[in-house]
């Protein structure tokens, strides 16, 4: 049967979408394909037609239960035999797939790709006449990739072992994440690749500044009363507290995420396939692969992890090509955790410096000065014109030069040898008089004060947008500080301007209540960080963390910063035998490199006679060769300046009877003078 009469006959259509003819083709004719097409766009037909065409069986592989479920159902309604071998099947499901299987009329299979793992399953494969692989969301090989998967690296074990065609899908892929599909999924041999436009046209794109968030998704759902729409949230506890909140507001709303029964996310699934008006609170754990054609409105409640993140989550609306929006809220908090998120993963530094990069171009359309679309296109590679279905089309952004705030911004933070975060630089820029400036003589420098033309809360908005520019990233070595990034050099030199929102300025407002922090902003990220090598102990010892040490000890590290075993000893909660045990490790948490010290000093940490100890190690060392230089060299181990420094009371004959006779001749005047002073 011909491609036409199968795509009128059983999907119904009377012609192929844009781009989809093309690709069916390859598929039909074995060719090894890679087709990047844009949610909505109709990859699902670029393989299901072609298993209907060929021979055998093709094996689908999915990486959605939810997904496999609805495409099963949509065939089967269709009159295709088709099904799928999943954990979520009832026995009767699982035994009409085999018996299809078994009498060979089963034409498209699907399956998990951590079914690959299962004994067997490849010989299955082999042995049920599979002649043609597909892969859905293939992008999911790629470690590069925002949904990495690790048992998509066996497709190509299965590609190899069957010695079939393989057709590849994916909505969205970067030349990172396509050379490594090309290299997992086909062995670096370049399969035949369809590369279409990415624009949605139908899709209005907008975004926001945080300002009191749950207020903003509540008004934005208020005026989309009635539609199917998607809040998309960073945490579990969020998609729990929005879906309340919609529910009292009179919406129809349930939350969804990955800590959820298997059962629970079904209902919820099922809900928003079958409901009309639902919205769906969830992390990102939610969605990938969802075909509801009718989703209005897809919102974030926090910032996306990645461009290819956002693009895929915002494509879930308006996938029947009527008019669909999405709202992006974000934050200097948002910011800070993306880049933590990112330094603080396993990942390869080459990675992770895609993963910045990554960042860096959603935070460019977060921070766009003209039309988003043109932004978000130019990074797949397509130079549209402005598109007059964005916000920034609808009201154009109030620019103005920023080159002077963002001068005095850069200045403060090297001045400060780039070891605070915004919040401090921001009391210096100000001139404001606290603890912590007094105390490092910050009110003594040039930035004291310059700024006072804008208020804390529209600086914290300029901090903002010189992050979103990648001008200043935290710093993961020195827990969150903020350091000056290589694109801000150019402005610091007066070699560049830069221009800046004056709109989303003059809008800083507060978020509304906080929850109270334990540490001050600047803090939070090294208090977190001793938190981490508490836990690592306690998990050691099997016991609570407190066991180690109490928060009020690691907030006082967090707040004091000791860098040396002396200061460390002077922390609340740091005794004698937690100092030995542990104040190495915490140390290097705080400031990395730890100095190396005797362990007879060691035992000194944190009292008088460790001072003692190093004023008389400095005093051996001017008298090692004598007053005049010129004697034999001479010197005592640390174990007996140790003993020498914890003296009680000393004469000459005592120090004589403890260090001996000859060693007294050299240093005993000059220690007892040590021991006398304390």
């Amino acid at each position: 049967m011909s491609a036409a009469v199968l795509l009128k006959d059983v999907f119904g259509f009377d012609a192929f979408r844009p781009g989809q003819q093309e690709i069916v083709e390859a598929v039909i004719a074995g060719q090894n394909t890679l087709a990047i097409m844009p949610t909505g766009g109709g990859k699902s037909l670029c393989f299901q037609l072609p298993a209907l065409a060929r021979q055998g069986v093709t094996v689908v592989i999915s990486p959605l239960i939810a997904l496999m479920r609805d495409q099963v159902r949509a065939l089967q309604a269709a009159g295709v035999d088709a099904g799928a071998l999943t954990s979520g099947n009832t026995e009767q499901e699982t035994e009409a797939v085999w018996a299809g299987l078994e009498a060979g009329t089963l034409r498209l299979l699907y399956m998990a790709p951590e079914r690959l793992a299962a004994g067997g399953t490849m010989q299955m494969l082999r042995r049920i006449g599979v002649t043609m692989i597909a892969v859905d969301e293939a992008h999911c090989v790629s470690q590069w990739g925002h949904d990495f998967r690790p048992d998509y690296l066996r497709i190509g074990e299965l590609r190899r072992l069957l010695d079939v065609p393989l057709a590849a899908f994916t909505a969205t892929a970067d030349a990172e994440t396509r050379a490594e599909i090309v290299q997992k999924l086909f062995d670096g041999a370049e399969p035949s690749t369809f590369l279409r436009g990415f624009d949605r046209p139908n899709i209005h794109l907008a975004f926001a500044v945080k300002d009191g968030p749950r207020a903003q998704i509540l008004t934005f759902a208020a005026a989309r009363k009635g539609q199917s729409g998607i809040v998309y949230c960073g945490t579990r506890a969020k998609t729990e507290t929005l879906a309340r909140a919609l529910n009292d507001a009179g919406h129809t709303a349930c939350n969804y995420h990955g800590g959820m029964e298997a059962e629970d996310r079904r209902i919820v699934e099922r809900r928003f396939q079958q409901e009309d008006g639902l919205i769906v609170c969830a992390t990102v754990a939610f969605g990938m692969g969802i075909d509801k054609p009718d989703i209005r409105w897809v919102a974030h409640a926090d910032l996306p992890k990645s461009i290819e993140s956002y693009y895929q989550e915002i494509g879930r609306a308006g996938r029947d090509g009527a008019p669909a929006e999405t709202l992006t809220l974000f934050g200097p908090d948002d910011i800070r955790y993306r880049r933590q998120q990112i330094d603080e993963g396993l990942a390869p530094p080459e990675r992770r410096a895609a993963d910045h990069g990554r960042l860096n171009a959603l935070l460019g359309l977060a921070e766009a000065l003209h039309c988003r679309r043109v932004n978000l296109l130019s990074y797949f590679g397509e130079n549209p014109g402005p598109c007059g279905n964005c916000d920034l089309c609808d009201k154009p952004a109030d620019k103005f030069d920023g080159t002077t705030a963002v001068r005095m911004a850069l200045s403060a933070a090297l001045r400060t040898d780039e070891w605070f975060g915004a919040g401090h630089l921001i009391d210096i820029l100000l001139g404001a008089k606290t603890e912590k400036i007094a105390q490092r003589g910050h009110d003594s420098l040039p930035t004291y004060g310059v700024g006072t033309d804008y208020d804390k809360r529209q600086w914290q908005a300029i901090f903002r947008q010189m992050m979103g520019h990648d001008l200043m990233r935290p710093d993961r070595d020195r827990h969150g500080a903020l350091r000056m990034t290589d694109h801000a050099r150019p402005i610091l030199r007066g070699e560049a301007t830069i221009q800046l929102r004056r709109d989303s300025i003059k809008a800083a407002k507060g978020t509304g209540p906080k929850i109270r922090q334990m540490v001050s902003e600047e803090d939070a990220p090294l208090l977190s960080a001793l938190k981490a090598k508490r836990r690592f102990f306690a998990e050691q010892l099997g016991g609570p963390a407190y066991i180690v040490f109490n928060d009020k000890t690691l907030i006082e590290m967090a707040e004091k910063r000791p860098v040396t075993l002396d200061q460390m000893a002077q922390i609340g909660g740091v005794g004698a035998k937690k100092l030995e045990i542990y104040g190495r490790a915490f140390l290097e948490v705080i400031s990395g490199a730890v100095e190396e010290v005797h362990p007879a000093r060691r035992k000194l940490a944190g009292r008088g006679e460790g001072a003692v100890f190093d004023r008389l190690l400095a005093a051996q060392a001017t008298l090692a060769r004598g007053p005049q230089g010129a004697d034999k060299p001479m010197s005592l181990n640390a174990a007996t300046l140790a003993k020498v420094a914890q003296l009680r009371s000393a004469d000459m004959t005592v120090m004589a009877r403890l260090i001996g006779d000859k060693q007294a001749d050299r240093f005993g005047d000059a220690f007892l003078e040590i021991l006398r002073d304390g």
